[in-house]
């Protein structure tokens, strides 16, 4: 059995903040994959199903970012489960926007809802790292997380999450090589064999036809008689 928890905040507030992506993380999975409907259970919003043979509770606790672990560790103490069991899915200044890294064990980096987990179940849990980007200067941090997404984020935000959805049965089975792939071929799809990009417009991966050569004008027809064209040879 595997609980995956997503952080964030709770409340419409803070629905499309960058700091609630690992909400929205759970929230594809559930939608994808047919998960129970939502209900409250330890300070939390609980969602319950399987990914391929694993069982899988969704967890998005409800004790603001600073207090996660509260949540975490009561679902887990509920279930019997260990740290090993948990993955964790939260917003990450210091990958690119859009990218994803799995990760098991180390520090919190300052991200408050991790230090709050650490506080409560230590630090050997897994994490799935979802790249939002830096604002550039430190100063900036709280205002940027806690800011929504813009409008140029959309495109990839849905593709980061549509391959989050798509790679959840590989995480529910450790295999983190597989959902990283899955997630890849969502925000970075392949190129065409030809290796040219296709015309604007044009679906991915269809690469440009060049234009046919115009067709040759015909050339006029020959009326001389057989002496006439010997003559004119001649006088070439």
């Amino acid at each position: 059995m595997r609980l995956f928890v997503g952080l964030g905040n709770p409340g419409a507030k803070y629905a499309q903040n960058r700091h609630n992506i690992g909400f929205m993380a759970v929230d594809q999975i559930a939608s994808d994959h047919g998960f129970a409907p939502w209900r409250a259970k330890f300070q939390a919003q609980v969602s319950e199903g399987r990914l391929g043979s694993e069982k899988v509770v969704l967890l998005k606790p409800e004790t603001f970012m600073n207090l996660s672990g509260q949540s975490v560790g009561e679902a887990m103490r509920f279930y019997k489960l260990t740290p090993d069991d948990v993955v964790v899915f939260h917003d990450e200044l210091d990958i690119a926007p859009g990218k994803c890294r799995v990760k098991t064990g180390g520090g919190h980096a300052g991200h408050n809802g991790l230090r709050s987990i650490h506080a409560h179940i230590g630090a050997d849990y897994h994490r799935v790292r979802l790249g939002i980007g830096h604002p550039g200067h430190k100063d900036r941090v709280a205002g940027y997380v806690l800011g929504d997404f813009a409008k140029a984020d959309q495109d990839w935000l849905d593709d980061l999450l549509r391959g989050i959805g798509d790679g959840a049965p590989a995480l529910a089975t450790g295999d983190t090589g597989k959902f990283t792939n899955a997630v890849a071929l969502r925000v970075a799809p392949p190129r065409s064999s030809t290796g040219t990009a296709g015309p604007k417009g044009a679906p991915k991966g269809e690469a440009a036809k060049p234009k046919p050569e115009p067709a040759a004008a015909p050339e006029p027809e020959d009326t001389r008689s057989p002496l006439e064209r010997l003559v004119d040879k001649f006088r070439s």
